[in-house]
């Protein structure tokens, strides 16, 4: 297992708009708090590609670099105005997120980032959900071409909280494979587990080698241990398949009443105490 990482979008201003602090800003307190690693969520002010000079993201590695600070993965933003749906009618917004993916994993790439989130979209009313797949398909296979060239592994992630299209593990697991890339890989995040009334354990033994990638959050975006989710069987089964990525938390983010200080110190004070008894040190 590569360390404890922690999801930006507390402390940007997606979906929510405050509080909101700088990227520089997060990285000199996430590495204060002993975080091994960060998800950048590409959003405003922290990684939208085009908002990034090229000055900025060479100041930026070098920080990273001097915090001892790795960038577990990086996670495009879903919604917004231009939706950022690969799975759109619209063949312009499909083509529109295609290139924005491609913005994201040139990014991703020159910050030394090994992963990609891969967010299959919704199925827009008036679409079937075999042709909102399709375009999903369609995307996610060109996507991951273009990663590929830069090293880079993309993990599909089921979202039923906020989506209707890949709702899963099955789901998942499915893109992942019709893809026919060996870079496509899957991850899930216990809040979307718990929101469909599922084991969260049970994803991890249902992706088994396939799990590149996970969120934790406990129930209403609470940090680990703080709501309903069996942390212990979640954290036992990672171990028993060998997990080697990051736990990586994504919490907080759903109101601005969050301190996200708060949250990011409650989180690996929590997953610290339960690596440590089960006795499970990060390789």
């Amino acid at each position: 297992m590569k360390g404890i990482s922690f999801n930006t979008w507390v402390y940007s201003s997606f979906p929510v708009w405050v509080p909101s602090y700088p990227l520089e800003e997060v990285i000199h307190r996430l590495a204060s708090f002993g975080y091994d690693g960060i998800e950048i969520g590409c959003a405003s002010p922290h990684a939208w590609p085009d908002h990034v000079s090229p000055q900025r993201r060479k100041e930026i590695l070098k920080l990273l670099q001097k915090e001892n600070l790795r960038v577990s993965s990086m996670l495009p933003a879903p919604g917004g105005g231009p939706g950022h749906n690969p799975s759109s009618p619209i063949a312009e917004e499909r083509a529109y997120t295609i290139n924005h993916y491609k913005d994201v994993l040139r990014l991703a790439h020159e910050w030394e980032c090994p992963t990609v989130i891969y967010l299959a979209g919704w199925t827009v009313f008036g679409l079937s959900k075999q042709e909102a797949w399709n375009y999903s398909l369609e995307a996610l296979v060109e996507v991951a071409a273009y990663a590929k060239e830069l090293g880079i592994t993309l993990v599909v992630e089921p979202t039923p909280t906020d989506s209707n299209l890949v709702e899963s593990a099955d789901d998942a697991l499915l893109l992942s494979e019709q893809s026919g890339q060996d870079n496509v890989k899957v991850m899930f995040d216990t809040f979307h587990a718990l929101y469909r009334n599922e084991v969260a354990s049970d994803y991890v033994y249902r992706m088994a080698d396939k799990l590149h990638h996970i969120h934790l959050s406990d129930s209403d975006r609470l940090p680990p241990g703080h709501g309903r989710c069996d942390f212990d069987g979640v954290l036992r089964a990672l171990k028993d398949i060998g997990y080697k990525g990051y736990l990586t938390a994504e919490i907080g983010f759903h109101t601005r009443q969050a301190d996200p200080d708060w949250y990011a110190k409650e989180n690996i004070a929590y997953l610290k105490s339960k690596l440590a008894e089960l006795d499970w040190n990060k390789s």
